[in-house]
C-alpha cells in the first residue's frame, strides 16, 4: 500500500522505553472518586442519581444530552456522597460540575446485556450501545463515538482508519494495549466497520512499535477487510489530518471533517472499548494510562477507574523521586498543565506525565530571529512566526484571517524556535480568544432573533386586537339599538 507524506513535521525524542517495556499494571481501587459531567467535547451529561444514593458499577450517573454528548457511569459500586464543583484536569484550574462516589470495595456490576451475536445486530444498534456505554475518541479528543458513527448515515465511509500512530513522547498505552489485547481491540474494529458500513478498513501503526505490529497483524490475519499498515515515526501523525493524508493521500479542508471524504478515524483504545460495550454490555468505566517521565519513579502503563484523583496514580507507581517542574494531562508536546493532583484522571486522560527540569528544556525568551524554521515543520502550512506578532499585540482577527483556526497546537514550531518563543501558548490563547468571541456572537444573534420573534408576536397580537375591535363596537352600537 502506497505511503503519502504529510508536510511539516519533526522527530522529538521518545522516551518510550521505560513505560513500554512493562506489562500494564492494574491500580488497586481508590477509596473516592471524582467524576466530571464534563469528559467530552459537546454537551455535559445530566444527573440521574443523589447523594446518599448506593450505585453498582457500570450504573448510568449521568444522561447524554443534546446530539453530541455522552453518559457517565460509576466505575464501581458505592455511595453518592456529593454532587457539586471539583476541580477540573484543565490548566485554567476552574471546577466542573463532578459526582464523588465513595467506593464500597465490593466491586458489584450491574446486569449487564451482552450481544448474544454482536455482527448480527444493525447499524443503528452498534451505534446505540456505543453511545450508551458513554464511549468517546480515547486518544485524547474525547469526540462522542456514537456521532461518528452516526455521520456513516449522512456521508458514505468508504474507509474505517484505526490510529494506533501514539506519536506524542512518552506516551505507550496504545503500544501496549496492541500487544496485550490485539484480538480485543480487532473485534472492535470490526464492529465499527459493521457499524459504519465501511468497506475498507487501515490499522495505521508508526514503525516505532515492532511488537505491537507483529501482534495487530497476527489478530487480523484471518479478516481480509483489514489491513495493518506501518507508517514513519514522525510527529504529528497521530493527529487525524496528517494520518488520513499519510495511509489515504486525500486532504481533510479546512473546516470540515474527515468523514466528508469517505473516512472515519477512531482510536484503537476506542476500539477496543467498543468491542467491551457490544460484545460485553459494559461500559466505559476505566481506561489504560502511561504514567512517565523522569520525575516519576516507577514509570509504567496501569488500567485506572475514571475519577481517579491523579494523586493516587503518581503514589502507586512510587511516587515523585523529585519535585517535577510540572505534571502534564496527556503528552509534552499537546498535553495540558495540571492545576493540582486532586484532579481526576477522565476518559480522555492518555498520560499523566511529571518532566523533570531537564525535559522541560525550561530557557529564557529571546527575539524572534526569522530563522523560519516554525515555518518549514508546520504540518497545516501555517506561518506562525506573523501568527504570533499579531497575537502579541492583540490583533485576534488578523490572526484568525492568516488561519489561526486551523492550528492542530501540536507544538512543532514551539519545539524548533531558536528564541525559545511561547508560540503554542500564545496560539492556543488565541484560539480560546476566537471561540470565545464566536460564542458571545451567536450567543448575540441567537438574544437578536428571540427579540425580533417577540416583536414579531407582539405586532401579530395587536393587530389580532385591532381587527377584533370594530367587530366588537358594531355588536355594541346593535345591541344598543
Amino acid at each position: 500500500m502506497k505511503i503519502f507524506r504529510f508536510r511539516g513535521g519533526i522527530h522529538p525524542e521518545g522516551n518510550k522505553d521505560p513505560t513500554a517495556c512493562h506489562p500494564i499494571a492494574r491500580l488497586p481501587l481508590p477509596e473516592r472518586l471524582h467524576i466530571p459531567l464534563q469528559q467530552h467535547i459537546g454537551e455535559p451529561a445530566a444527573p440521574e442519581v443523589k447523594v446518599g444514593d448506593h450505585v453498582l458499577k457500570g450504573q448510568r450517573l449521568a444522561r447524554h444530552q443534546g446530539s453530541v454528548s455522552a453518559p457517565v457511569h460509576a466505575p464501581t459500586s458505592g455511595k453518592v456522597i456529593a454532587i457539586g464543583d471539583h476541580m477540573a484536569p484543565h490548566p485554567s484550574g476552574l471546577p466542573v460540575q463532578t459526582i464523588t462516589l465513595e467506593a464500597d470495595g465490593e466491586e458489584r456490576w450491574i446486569e449487564t446485556e451482552p450481544a448474544a451475536d454482536p455482527f448480527a445486530l444493525t447499524r443503528a444498534e452498534v451505534a446505540a450501545r456505543v453511545r450508551d456505554a458513554g464511549i468517546v475518541g480515547l486518544g485524547g479528543a474525547a469526540f462522542p463515538a456514537a456521532v461518528k458513527l452516526d455521520a456513516g448515515n449522512r456521508h458514505p465511509i468508504d474507509t474505517l482508519l484505526i490510529n494506533g500512530g501514539e506519536c506524542e513522547p512518552y506516551l505507550t498505552c496504545d503500544d501496549r494495549l496492541m500487544r496485550e489485547g490485539a484480538g480485543y481491540v480487532v473485534e472492535g474494529v470490526r464492529l465499527i466497520a459493521n457499524g459504519l458500513g465501511a468497506k475498507r478498513t487501515v490499522i495505521a501503526i508508526e514503525d516505532n512499535k515492532p511488537e505491537a505490529l507483529e501482534a495487530m497483524r497476527a489478530a487480523a490475519a484471518a479478516h481480509p477487510g483489514i489491513s495493518v499498515l506501518r507508517v514513519p515515526s514522525r510527529y504529528p501523525m497521530g493527529s487525524e489530518k496528517q494520518l488520513v493524508t499519510t495511509v489515504t493521500g486525500r486532504e481533510i479542508p479546512a473546516g470540515r471533517l474527515a468523514a466528508e471524504i469517505g473516512v472515519s478515524v477512531h482510536n484503537v483504545g476506542t476500539a477496543l472499548a467498543v468491542c467491551r460495550a457490544v460484545r460485553f454490555g459494559k461500559p466505559l468505566v476505566s481506561r489504560v494510562v502511561t504514567v512517565g517521565g523522569g520525575a516519576i519513579r516507577n514509570p509504567r502503563n496501569v488500567v485506572v477507574p475514571i475519577g481517579t484523583p491523579v494523586a493516587d496514580l503518581i503514589e502507586f507507581c512510587g511516587g515523585f523521586t523529585a519535585p517535577p517542574t510540572r505534571v502534564l494531562m496527556g503528552g509534552p508536546m499537546m498535553g495540558q498543565v495540571l492545576p493540582g493532583l486532586e484532579a481526576p484522571v477522565v476518559k480522555g486522560t492518555s498520560g499523566i506525565i511529571a518532566l523533570t527540569a531537564a525535559e522541560a528544556h525550561a530557557a529564557s525568551e529571546r527575539a524572534c530571529l526569522h530563522c523560519g524554521r516554525c515555518v518549514d515543520v508546520c504540518p497545516v502550512g501555517l506561518v506562525p512566526l506573523e501568527l504570533a506578532a499579531r497575537v502579541r499585540v492583540g490583533r485576534i482577527d488578523d490572526a484568525a484571517e492568516l488561519g489561526m483556526g486551523d492550528c492542530l497546537s501540536c507544538g512543532c514550531c514551539a519545539y524548533v524556535c531558536p528564541a525559545h518563543l511561547p508560540l503554542a501558548h500564545l496560539f492556543n490563547y488565541a484560539k480560546g480568544e476566537i471561540a470565545a468571541r464566536r460564542e458571545a456572537q451567536r450567543k448575540a444573534e441567537e438574544t437578536r432573533k428571540l427579540a425580533e420573534a417577540r416583536r414579531l408576536r407582539l405586532a401579530a397580537e395587536a393587530a389580532a386586537k385591532a381587527a377584533r375591535r370594530p367587530t366588537r363596537q358594531a355588536e355594541t352600537a346593535e345591541t344598543e339599538s
